[in-house]
């Protein structure tokens, strides 16, 4: 017996990704709703053989659907989830709306599973940079508590949709062209550049991509006194987020040790060929269900060997958005 699903934001790059993903893991279900903003109602998708309209998000799109999953942006999500809710569905919400919010699971499944239960019709999940740093880092906290994490993101165009990533293209096209570059997606050129990411800056110099990470370790982890900084970058790359990840233990820990809990940890796979100097990259993490760890090192800035550093990357698209939130779903079936 397959469920009564519905896809809100469908047309957007995590919608699509949805579906992909929804049929190579062959999830079951009777029916899908496609939906979208008025702007894509109309259009018609090709899925599993069958053509779907797109049909306009309203408060009246989630009759008789079991589970709802949003990537729709935070101000759709606050408008349209708590409709889907009353209907009788379960929403998983791919936005920043609900995450914080007391009483609502933010789940990656690898981690805090048994959250999912405790939903109230939503589930919230984790922004992607959040869930591609702790994936790994969960085994390691739970063996040997980390004290304190500082992150710096290495964010692809993915991160800010598919607008942004066929910007990125035509950029790199205009410029090898000799033209200007267009800019209208993204605030600056991307294309042969880097820059702070993109979201809003707080009083205290943080942005909110930042702030995101720090909240949402602490809940996951339930772990409210691990100290956590970050430093999120937007870079060139078309899909797959990288991150550089430095870890303090509450007691001593070694490389091996940790290639040791990570070896068949879930969610996670070792890329560490210090031989060959073969460490991940977003091309190996593009269209991969894993986050790719590598060049584990200790960090003897830290005492007593209780300092490890970490690289790691994983898909934007998959496990840091679409992938995530579909194994929310397969748990509740």
């Amino acid at each position: 017996m397959g469920w009564n699903i519905a896809i809100a934001g469908v047309t957007g790059a995590v919608g699509q990704e949805f579906l992909s993903i929804i049929e190579e893991r062959d999830f079951p279900f009777d029916s899908i709703k496609m939906l979208a903003s008025s702007r894509s109602a109309g259009k018609t998708i090709q899925f599993k053989g069958k053509e779907y309209v797109v049909e306009q998000m309203t408060d009246k799109s989630f009759d008789r659907v079991d589970i709802a999953l949003f990537s729709a942006g935070a101000d759709r999500s606050k408008t349209f989830a708590p409709a889907a809710v009353k209907a009788g569905a379960v929403v998983v919400d791919n936005s920043s709306a609900f995450r914080m919010v007391p009483g609502v699971p933010l789940v990656i499944p690898e981690i805090n599973p048994q959250m999912i239960k405790e939903h109230k019709g939503i589930i919230a999940n984790p922004n992607c940079s959040t869930i591609i740093g702790i994936v790994p880092v969960w085994p390691l906290h739970r063996a040997n508590p980390v004290k304190r994490m500082v992150v710096s993101t290495y964010q692809a165009a993915s991160g800010a949709g598919q607008a942004a990533m066929l910007e990125l293209e035509q950029q790199s096209r205009e410029i090898l062209a000799g033209k200007k570059p267009t800019i209208k997606v993204l605030p600056y050129q991307l294309a042969f550049n880097v820059f702070s990411h993109n979201s809003s800056l707080d009083a205290t110099g943080y942005n909110q991509e930042e702030v995101k990470m720090v909240n949402e370790t602490r809940k996951i982890f339930d772990c409210q006194d691990i100290a956590v900084t970050a430093t999120c970058i937007r870079v060139a790359v078309l899909r797959a987020h990288s991150e550089s990840i430095n870890l303090e233990f509450t007691d001593p820990i070694t490389p091996d040790e940790v290639r040791d809990l990570l070896k068949d940890a879930p969610g996670v796979s070792l890329m560490d060929d210090r031989e060959h100097n073969r460490f991940p990259m977003p091309i190996d993490a593009t269209g991969k269900d894993d986050v790719f760890v590598g060049r584990i090192r200790q960090d003897f800035s830290i005492p007593e060997n209780r300092g490890i550093n970490i690289w790691v990357a994983g898909d934007q698209l998959r496990k840091g958005a679409a992938l995530n939130a579909i194994q929310i779903a397969e748990k509740l079936l």
